[in-house]
């Protein structure tokens, strides 16, 4: 099913319009609204604020993202950490755009639903001026994250046709407006977005950072990459900017209307105010449902987000749950219930749209400068000419760095909301990845060649109490030459531990998605076994059922025999028990550390209690798992000197 998306087809265009368009095809409720704000209607506002809208749509959304960006896919996959795995051997600090890119959008999924919800559902105000609308948006919030556990498949199905009529019914309203004056097509002109600019009497930066609202799912287009195929975004694309387009065109006509006159407009909405009175309420109605639909593209974009950064060790294990059969379809429980408590916790803060359109946009726009910088990256890794990568450089920051400026005057209204979300996430992300190099500094290796003689002999010395038939230690060793000390202490110090075979399993996460390999390396023929799994950043990580696989493809061929050695059970061929091992590296006292990197430990230490167990986040079958805590040596005994006193 999945491969059959990345081809151009009718089901695969409107699959597109139903994951991907539902936060930029949402945008026309609350951009007009966000750019004239009280200000007096002009055709200056009015014809320049279109221009902006159209050539912010053609410069970012289709000439960085549809026709540039995605061309960087990773296997037909797509997003800020697939595009950082294409990258990252290019340079090391690449990390951090990845980091903070991820961040942002994560810290976007937060402001989105609340900010979409609430500019359909205030479009009853026109009809009930007294409705107590934060009631509502609340309830549709909580109902949407209650039923992300049962998974989302069903609905998805019928999110396509109902986006093809959301933005069919936008060209329309905006086509019976645009026949009144067809002279406002001349706003497409780029002379008008410069004459408002440039006018003293209007604040560019303001204006910017409204503006900046139509595009602010361009990311999405790129992070669905693998859901939709890039032939199906891109044709899908072309009617959605048609219909958007003209839909900001119709608005324009009906604000002319008015022109010299200061409205409400959030009780005058452009976007409703050019739907015919009969028509109001559906009008509100499949709005609702469009808002809808974006929230849940952005939920289930933030657990795609979470579950790459767990396997890129970038985030804390947490529980993933598949509620469904559909391959990329999962379910993040504690990202689940975080977003939701954002999400309920935005709307009581801001409690109407056009307070959230000040918190709004911040955070998308440094996601896209950290894109800007690794698709560089990416262009430079394609061997495009010097040249074309400076241009693009240059041209798109110079672009988002002016809609980063603009969103900054926001900061104090509401944007200092998204960005305190996303340096929270930031930190944690950080941290993980920082303690994890500090604690790899420390883990000691030694050449496993010189233990051969001593495994096979405990193997078979029956003096030792066996302690399983089959022993599995999960390590971290990306060469099978080498092994951690810390497990052959545990062998054969800790508690000497006897098996018929020693297995040694290292699980390296790879750069393509849904690569799923394994390499065996017989060490000791029938003593001491090695398997490397090879598992994409978009595979999950059931090391339990992988390895029990692979020990059923070996025995088949022949390879192992895992009868058990016991006489009374060997005669009647039953398999032998099986026993993992992990081994869990306790942070030991240092002076060695700096006080960043003390604090940083303590930090992971933290994060580590309240995350997933290393043997829950590998799948281990716990009935079968023996943890044991080592200390992390970070002080050197020989360096510490003590006097014996006779």
């Amino acid at each position: 099913m999945h491969k059959d998306f990345q081809k151009l087809t009718l089901a695969g265009l409107l699959i597109s319009l139903g994951i991907i368009y539902g936060d930029i095809g949402t945008s026309p409720l609350y951009v007009f609204k966000a750019i004239v704000g009280k200000q007096q209607i002009s055709e200056t506002l009015v014809l320049g604020g279109i221009s902006c809208i159209f050539w912010t749509l053609t410069l970012q959304t289709t000439l960085k993202y549809v026709i540039i960006t995605l061309q960087a896919d990773n296997k037909g996959e797509g997003g800020i950490f697939s595009l950082f795995s294409l990258v990252r051997r290019k340079a090391k600090w690449l990390i951090v755009p990845a980091v903070i890119g991820g961040c942002a959008l994560l810290a976007d999924g937060i402001i989105t639903p609340p900010i979409t919800i609430s500019a359909a559902i205030e479009g009853l105000e026109v009809k009930f001026p007294h409705l107590h609308t934060v009631t509502i948006v609340i309830a549709i919030i909580g109902a949407l994250f209650i039923i992300q556990q049962f998974g989302t498949s069903l609905v998805g199905k019928a999110f396509g046709p109902i986006m093809f009529l959301w933005f069919g019914m936008m060209g329309v309203l905006g086509l019976a407006f645009i026949i009144q004056m067809p002279s406002i097509i001349k706003a497409l002109n780029p002379y008008y977005a410069y004459e408002l600019l440039s006018n003293s009497n209007y604040d560019a930066f303001i204006i910017l950072g409204a503006v900046f609202l139509c595009t602010t799912g361009a990311e999405a287009l790129y992070s669905d990459l693998g859901h939709c195929g890039r032939n199906n975004i891109r044709i899908s694309w072309i009617y959605v900017k048609s219909c958007l387009v003209i839909n900001y065109l119709g608005q324009g006509v009906w604000l002319l209307s008015h022109n010299g006159q200061i409205l409400n407009l959030n009780l005058h909405n452009p976007f409703y105010e050019i739907m015919p009175g009969w028509f109001l309420i559906y009008g509100i109605g499949i709005a609702t449902i469009a808002a809808i639909i974006a929230s849940q593209a952005l939920i289930s974009g933030s657990f795609t987000l979470i579950a790459e950064a767990v396997r890129l060790n970038l985030w804390p294990k947490v529980r993933i749950n598949y509620p469904t059969e559909q391959k990329g379809q999962l379910y993040v429980p504690s990202v689940n219930w975080l977003l939701c408590a954002g999400c309920i916790g935005v709307v009581l803060l801001f409690k109407h749209s056009d307070r959230m359109e000040a918190a709004y946009g911040l955070s998308i726009t440094v996601a896209m400068l950290m894109t800007t910088i690794l698709v560089s990256k990416f262009l430079a890794k394609k061997k495009f000419p010097n040249y074309v990568i400076v241009i693009f450089l240059v041209v798109y920051i110079f672009i988002e760095g002016t809609f980063l400026s603009g969103n900054l005057v926001k900061f104090v209204h509401g944007g200092w909301f998204t960005l305190s979300v996303g340096a929270v996430l930031f930190s944690i992300m950080w941290t993980w990845h920082i303690a994890r190099k500090i604690r790899n500094r420390y883990v000691k290796f030694i050449n496993i060649e010189d233990y051969y003689g001593i495994l096979k002999e405990l193997s078979e010395d029956e003096t030792v109490p066996k302690y399983s038939s089959q022993l599995v230690y999960l390590t971290s060793a990306n060469f099978d030459s080498e092994i951690e000390s810390k497990i052959i202490y545990s062998i054969l110090q800790k508690q000497p531990k006897r098996a018929d075979v020693y297995w040694l399993v290292h699980v390296d996460v790879v750069d393509e998605p849904y690569r799923r390999e394994y390499e065996v390396n017989f060490l000791v023929p029938n003593k001491l076994i090695r398997i490397d799994f090879k598992l994409g950043f978009r595979v999950e990580q059931q090391i339990n059922l992988l390895f029990r696989k692979v020990v059923e493809d070996l025995v088949k061929k022949g390879e192992v025999n895992i009868t058990s050695t016991y006489k009374s059970l060997s005669k009647h061929k039953i398999v032998g028990d099986f026993r993992f091992v992990v081994i869990e590296k306790v942070l030991s006292r240092s002076h060695k550390l700096s006080l960043y990197e003390r604090f940083i430990m303590a930090f992971y230490v933290y994060l580590k209690k309240v995350s997933l167990s290393e043997e829950r986040g590998f799948g281990l079958d716990l009935s079968f798992v023996t943890v044991e805590k080592v200390p992390l040596m970070l002080t050197d005994p020989e360096t510490v000197e003590i006097g014996r006193v006779n």
